[in-house]
């Protein structure tokens, strides 16, 4: 049998022994989380074209040299949404900037949220070079040109 000693030990220590399993079950749990949360990627990706056709655009006009792609998405298209192109040299405040390389996109906040883990390509066909969407994981349909899509609703 156990003495009463041990008895009390026991009880004064089981609530220590408690506490301490919750907090850390608690931080594991909250780090698990926060660790499965960063393995989703929603960064924008460039591939090796679009990143060539970008630095040529920057060493062929010295007025390109501080150029950023911008991309965004605008109501329209055959799709209902369009992603729009430009060459821009400025960011505002509510723009996400992704650095490749060297190269930038940037893309505004709305935008953005149409755009999460997509990846920007430059082709070049016959009948048309163009930088392009190639893949967004947020677009359910699209026109065959790749310049409208459709969103998951």
């Amino acid at each position: 049998m156990m003495s009463s000693k041990s008895s009390s030990l026991i009880k004064r220590v089981t609530p220590l022994f408690t506490s301490w399993i919750r907090q850390n079950h608690r931080l594991l749990s909250s780090s698990a989380l926060h660790e499965a949360s960063s393995l989703v990627d929603d960064s924008i990706h460039l591939t090796d074209n679009c990143i060539r056709r970008l630095k040529e655009l920057q060493t062929s006009e010295g007025s390109a040299k501080d150029k950023m792609l911008r991309l965004g998405v605008e109501t329209g298209g055959c799709s209902g949404f369009q992603y729009v192109f430009d060459l821009d040299d400025k960011t505002n405040p509510d723009d996400r900037v992704f650095e490749t390389e060297g190269v930038r996109l940037v893309v505004d906040n709305i935008s953005y949220d149409f755009l999460k883990g997509a990846t920007v390509d430059y082709v070049e066909e016959l009948i048309r070079a163009a930088f392009i969407v190639a893949t967004n994981p947020s677009a359910v349909g699209g026109c065959s040109c790749k310049s409208s899509f459709m969103v998951k609703q």
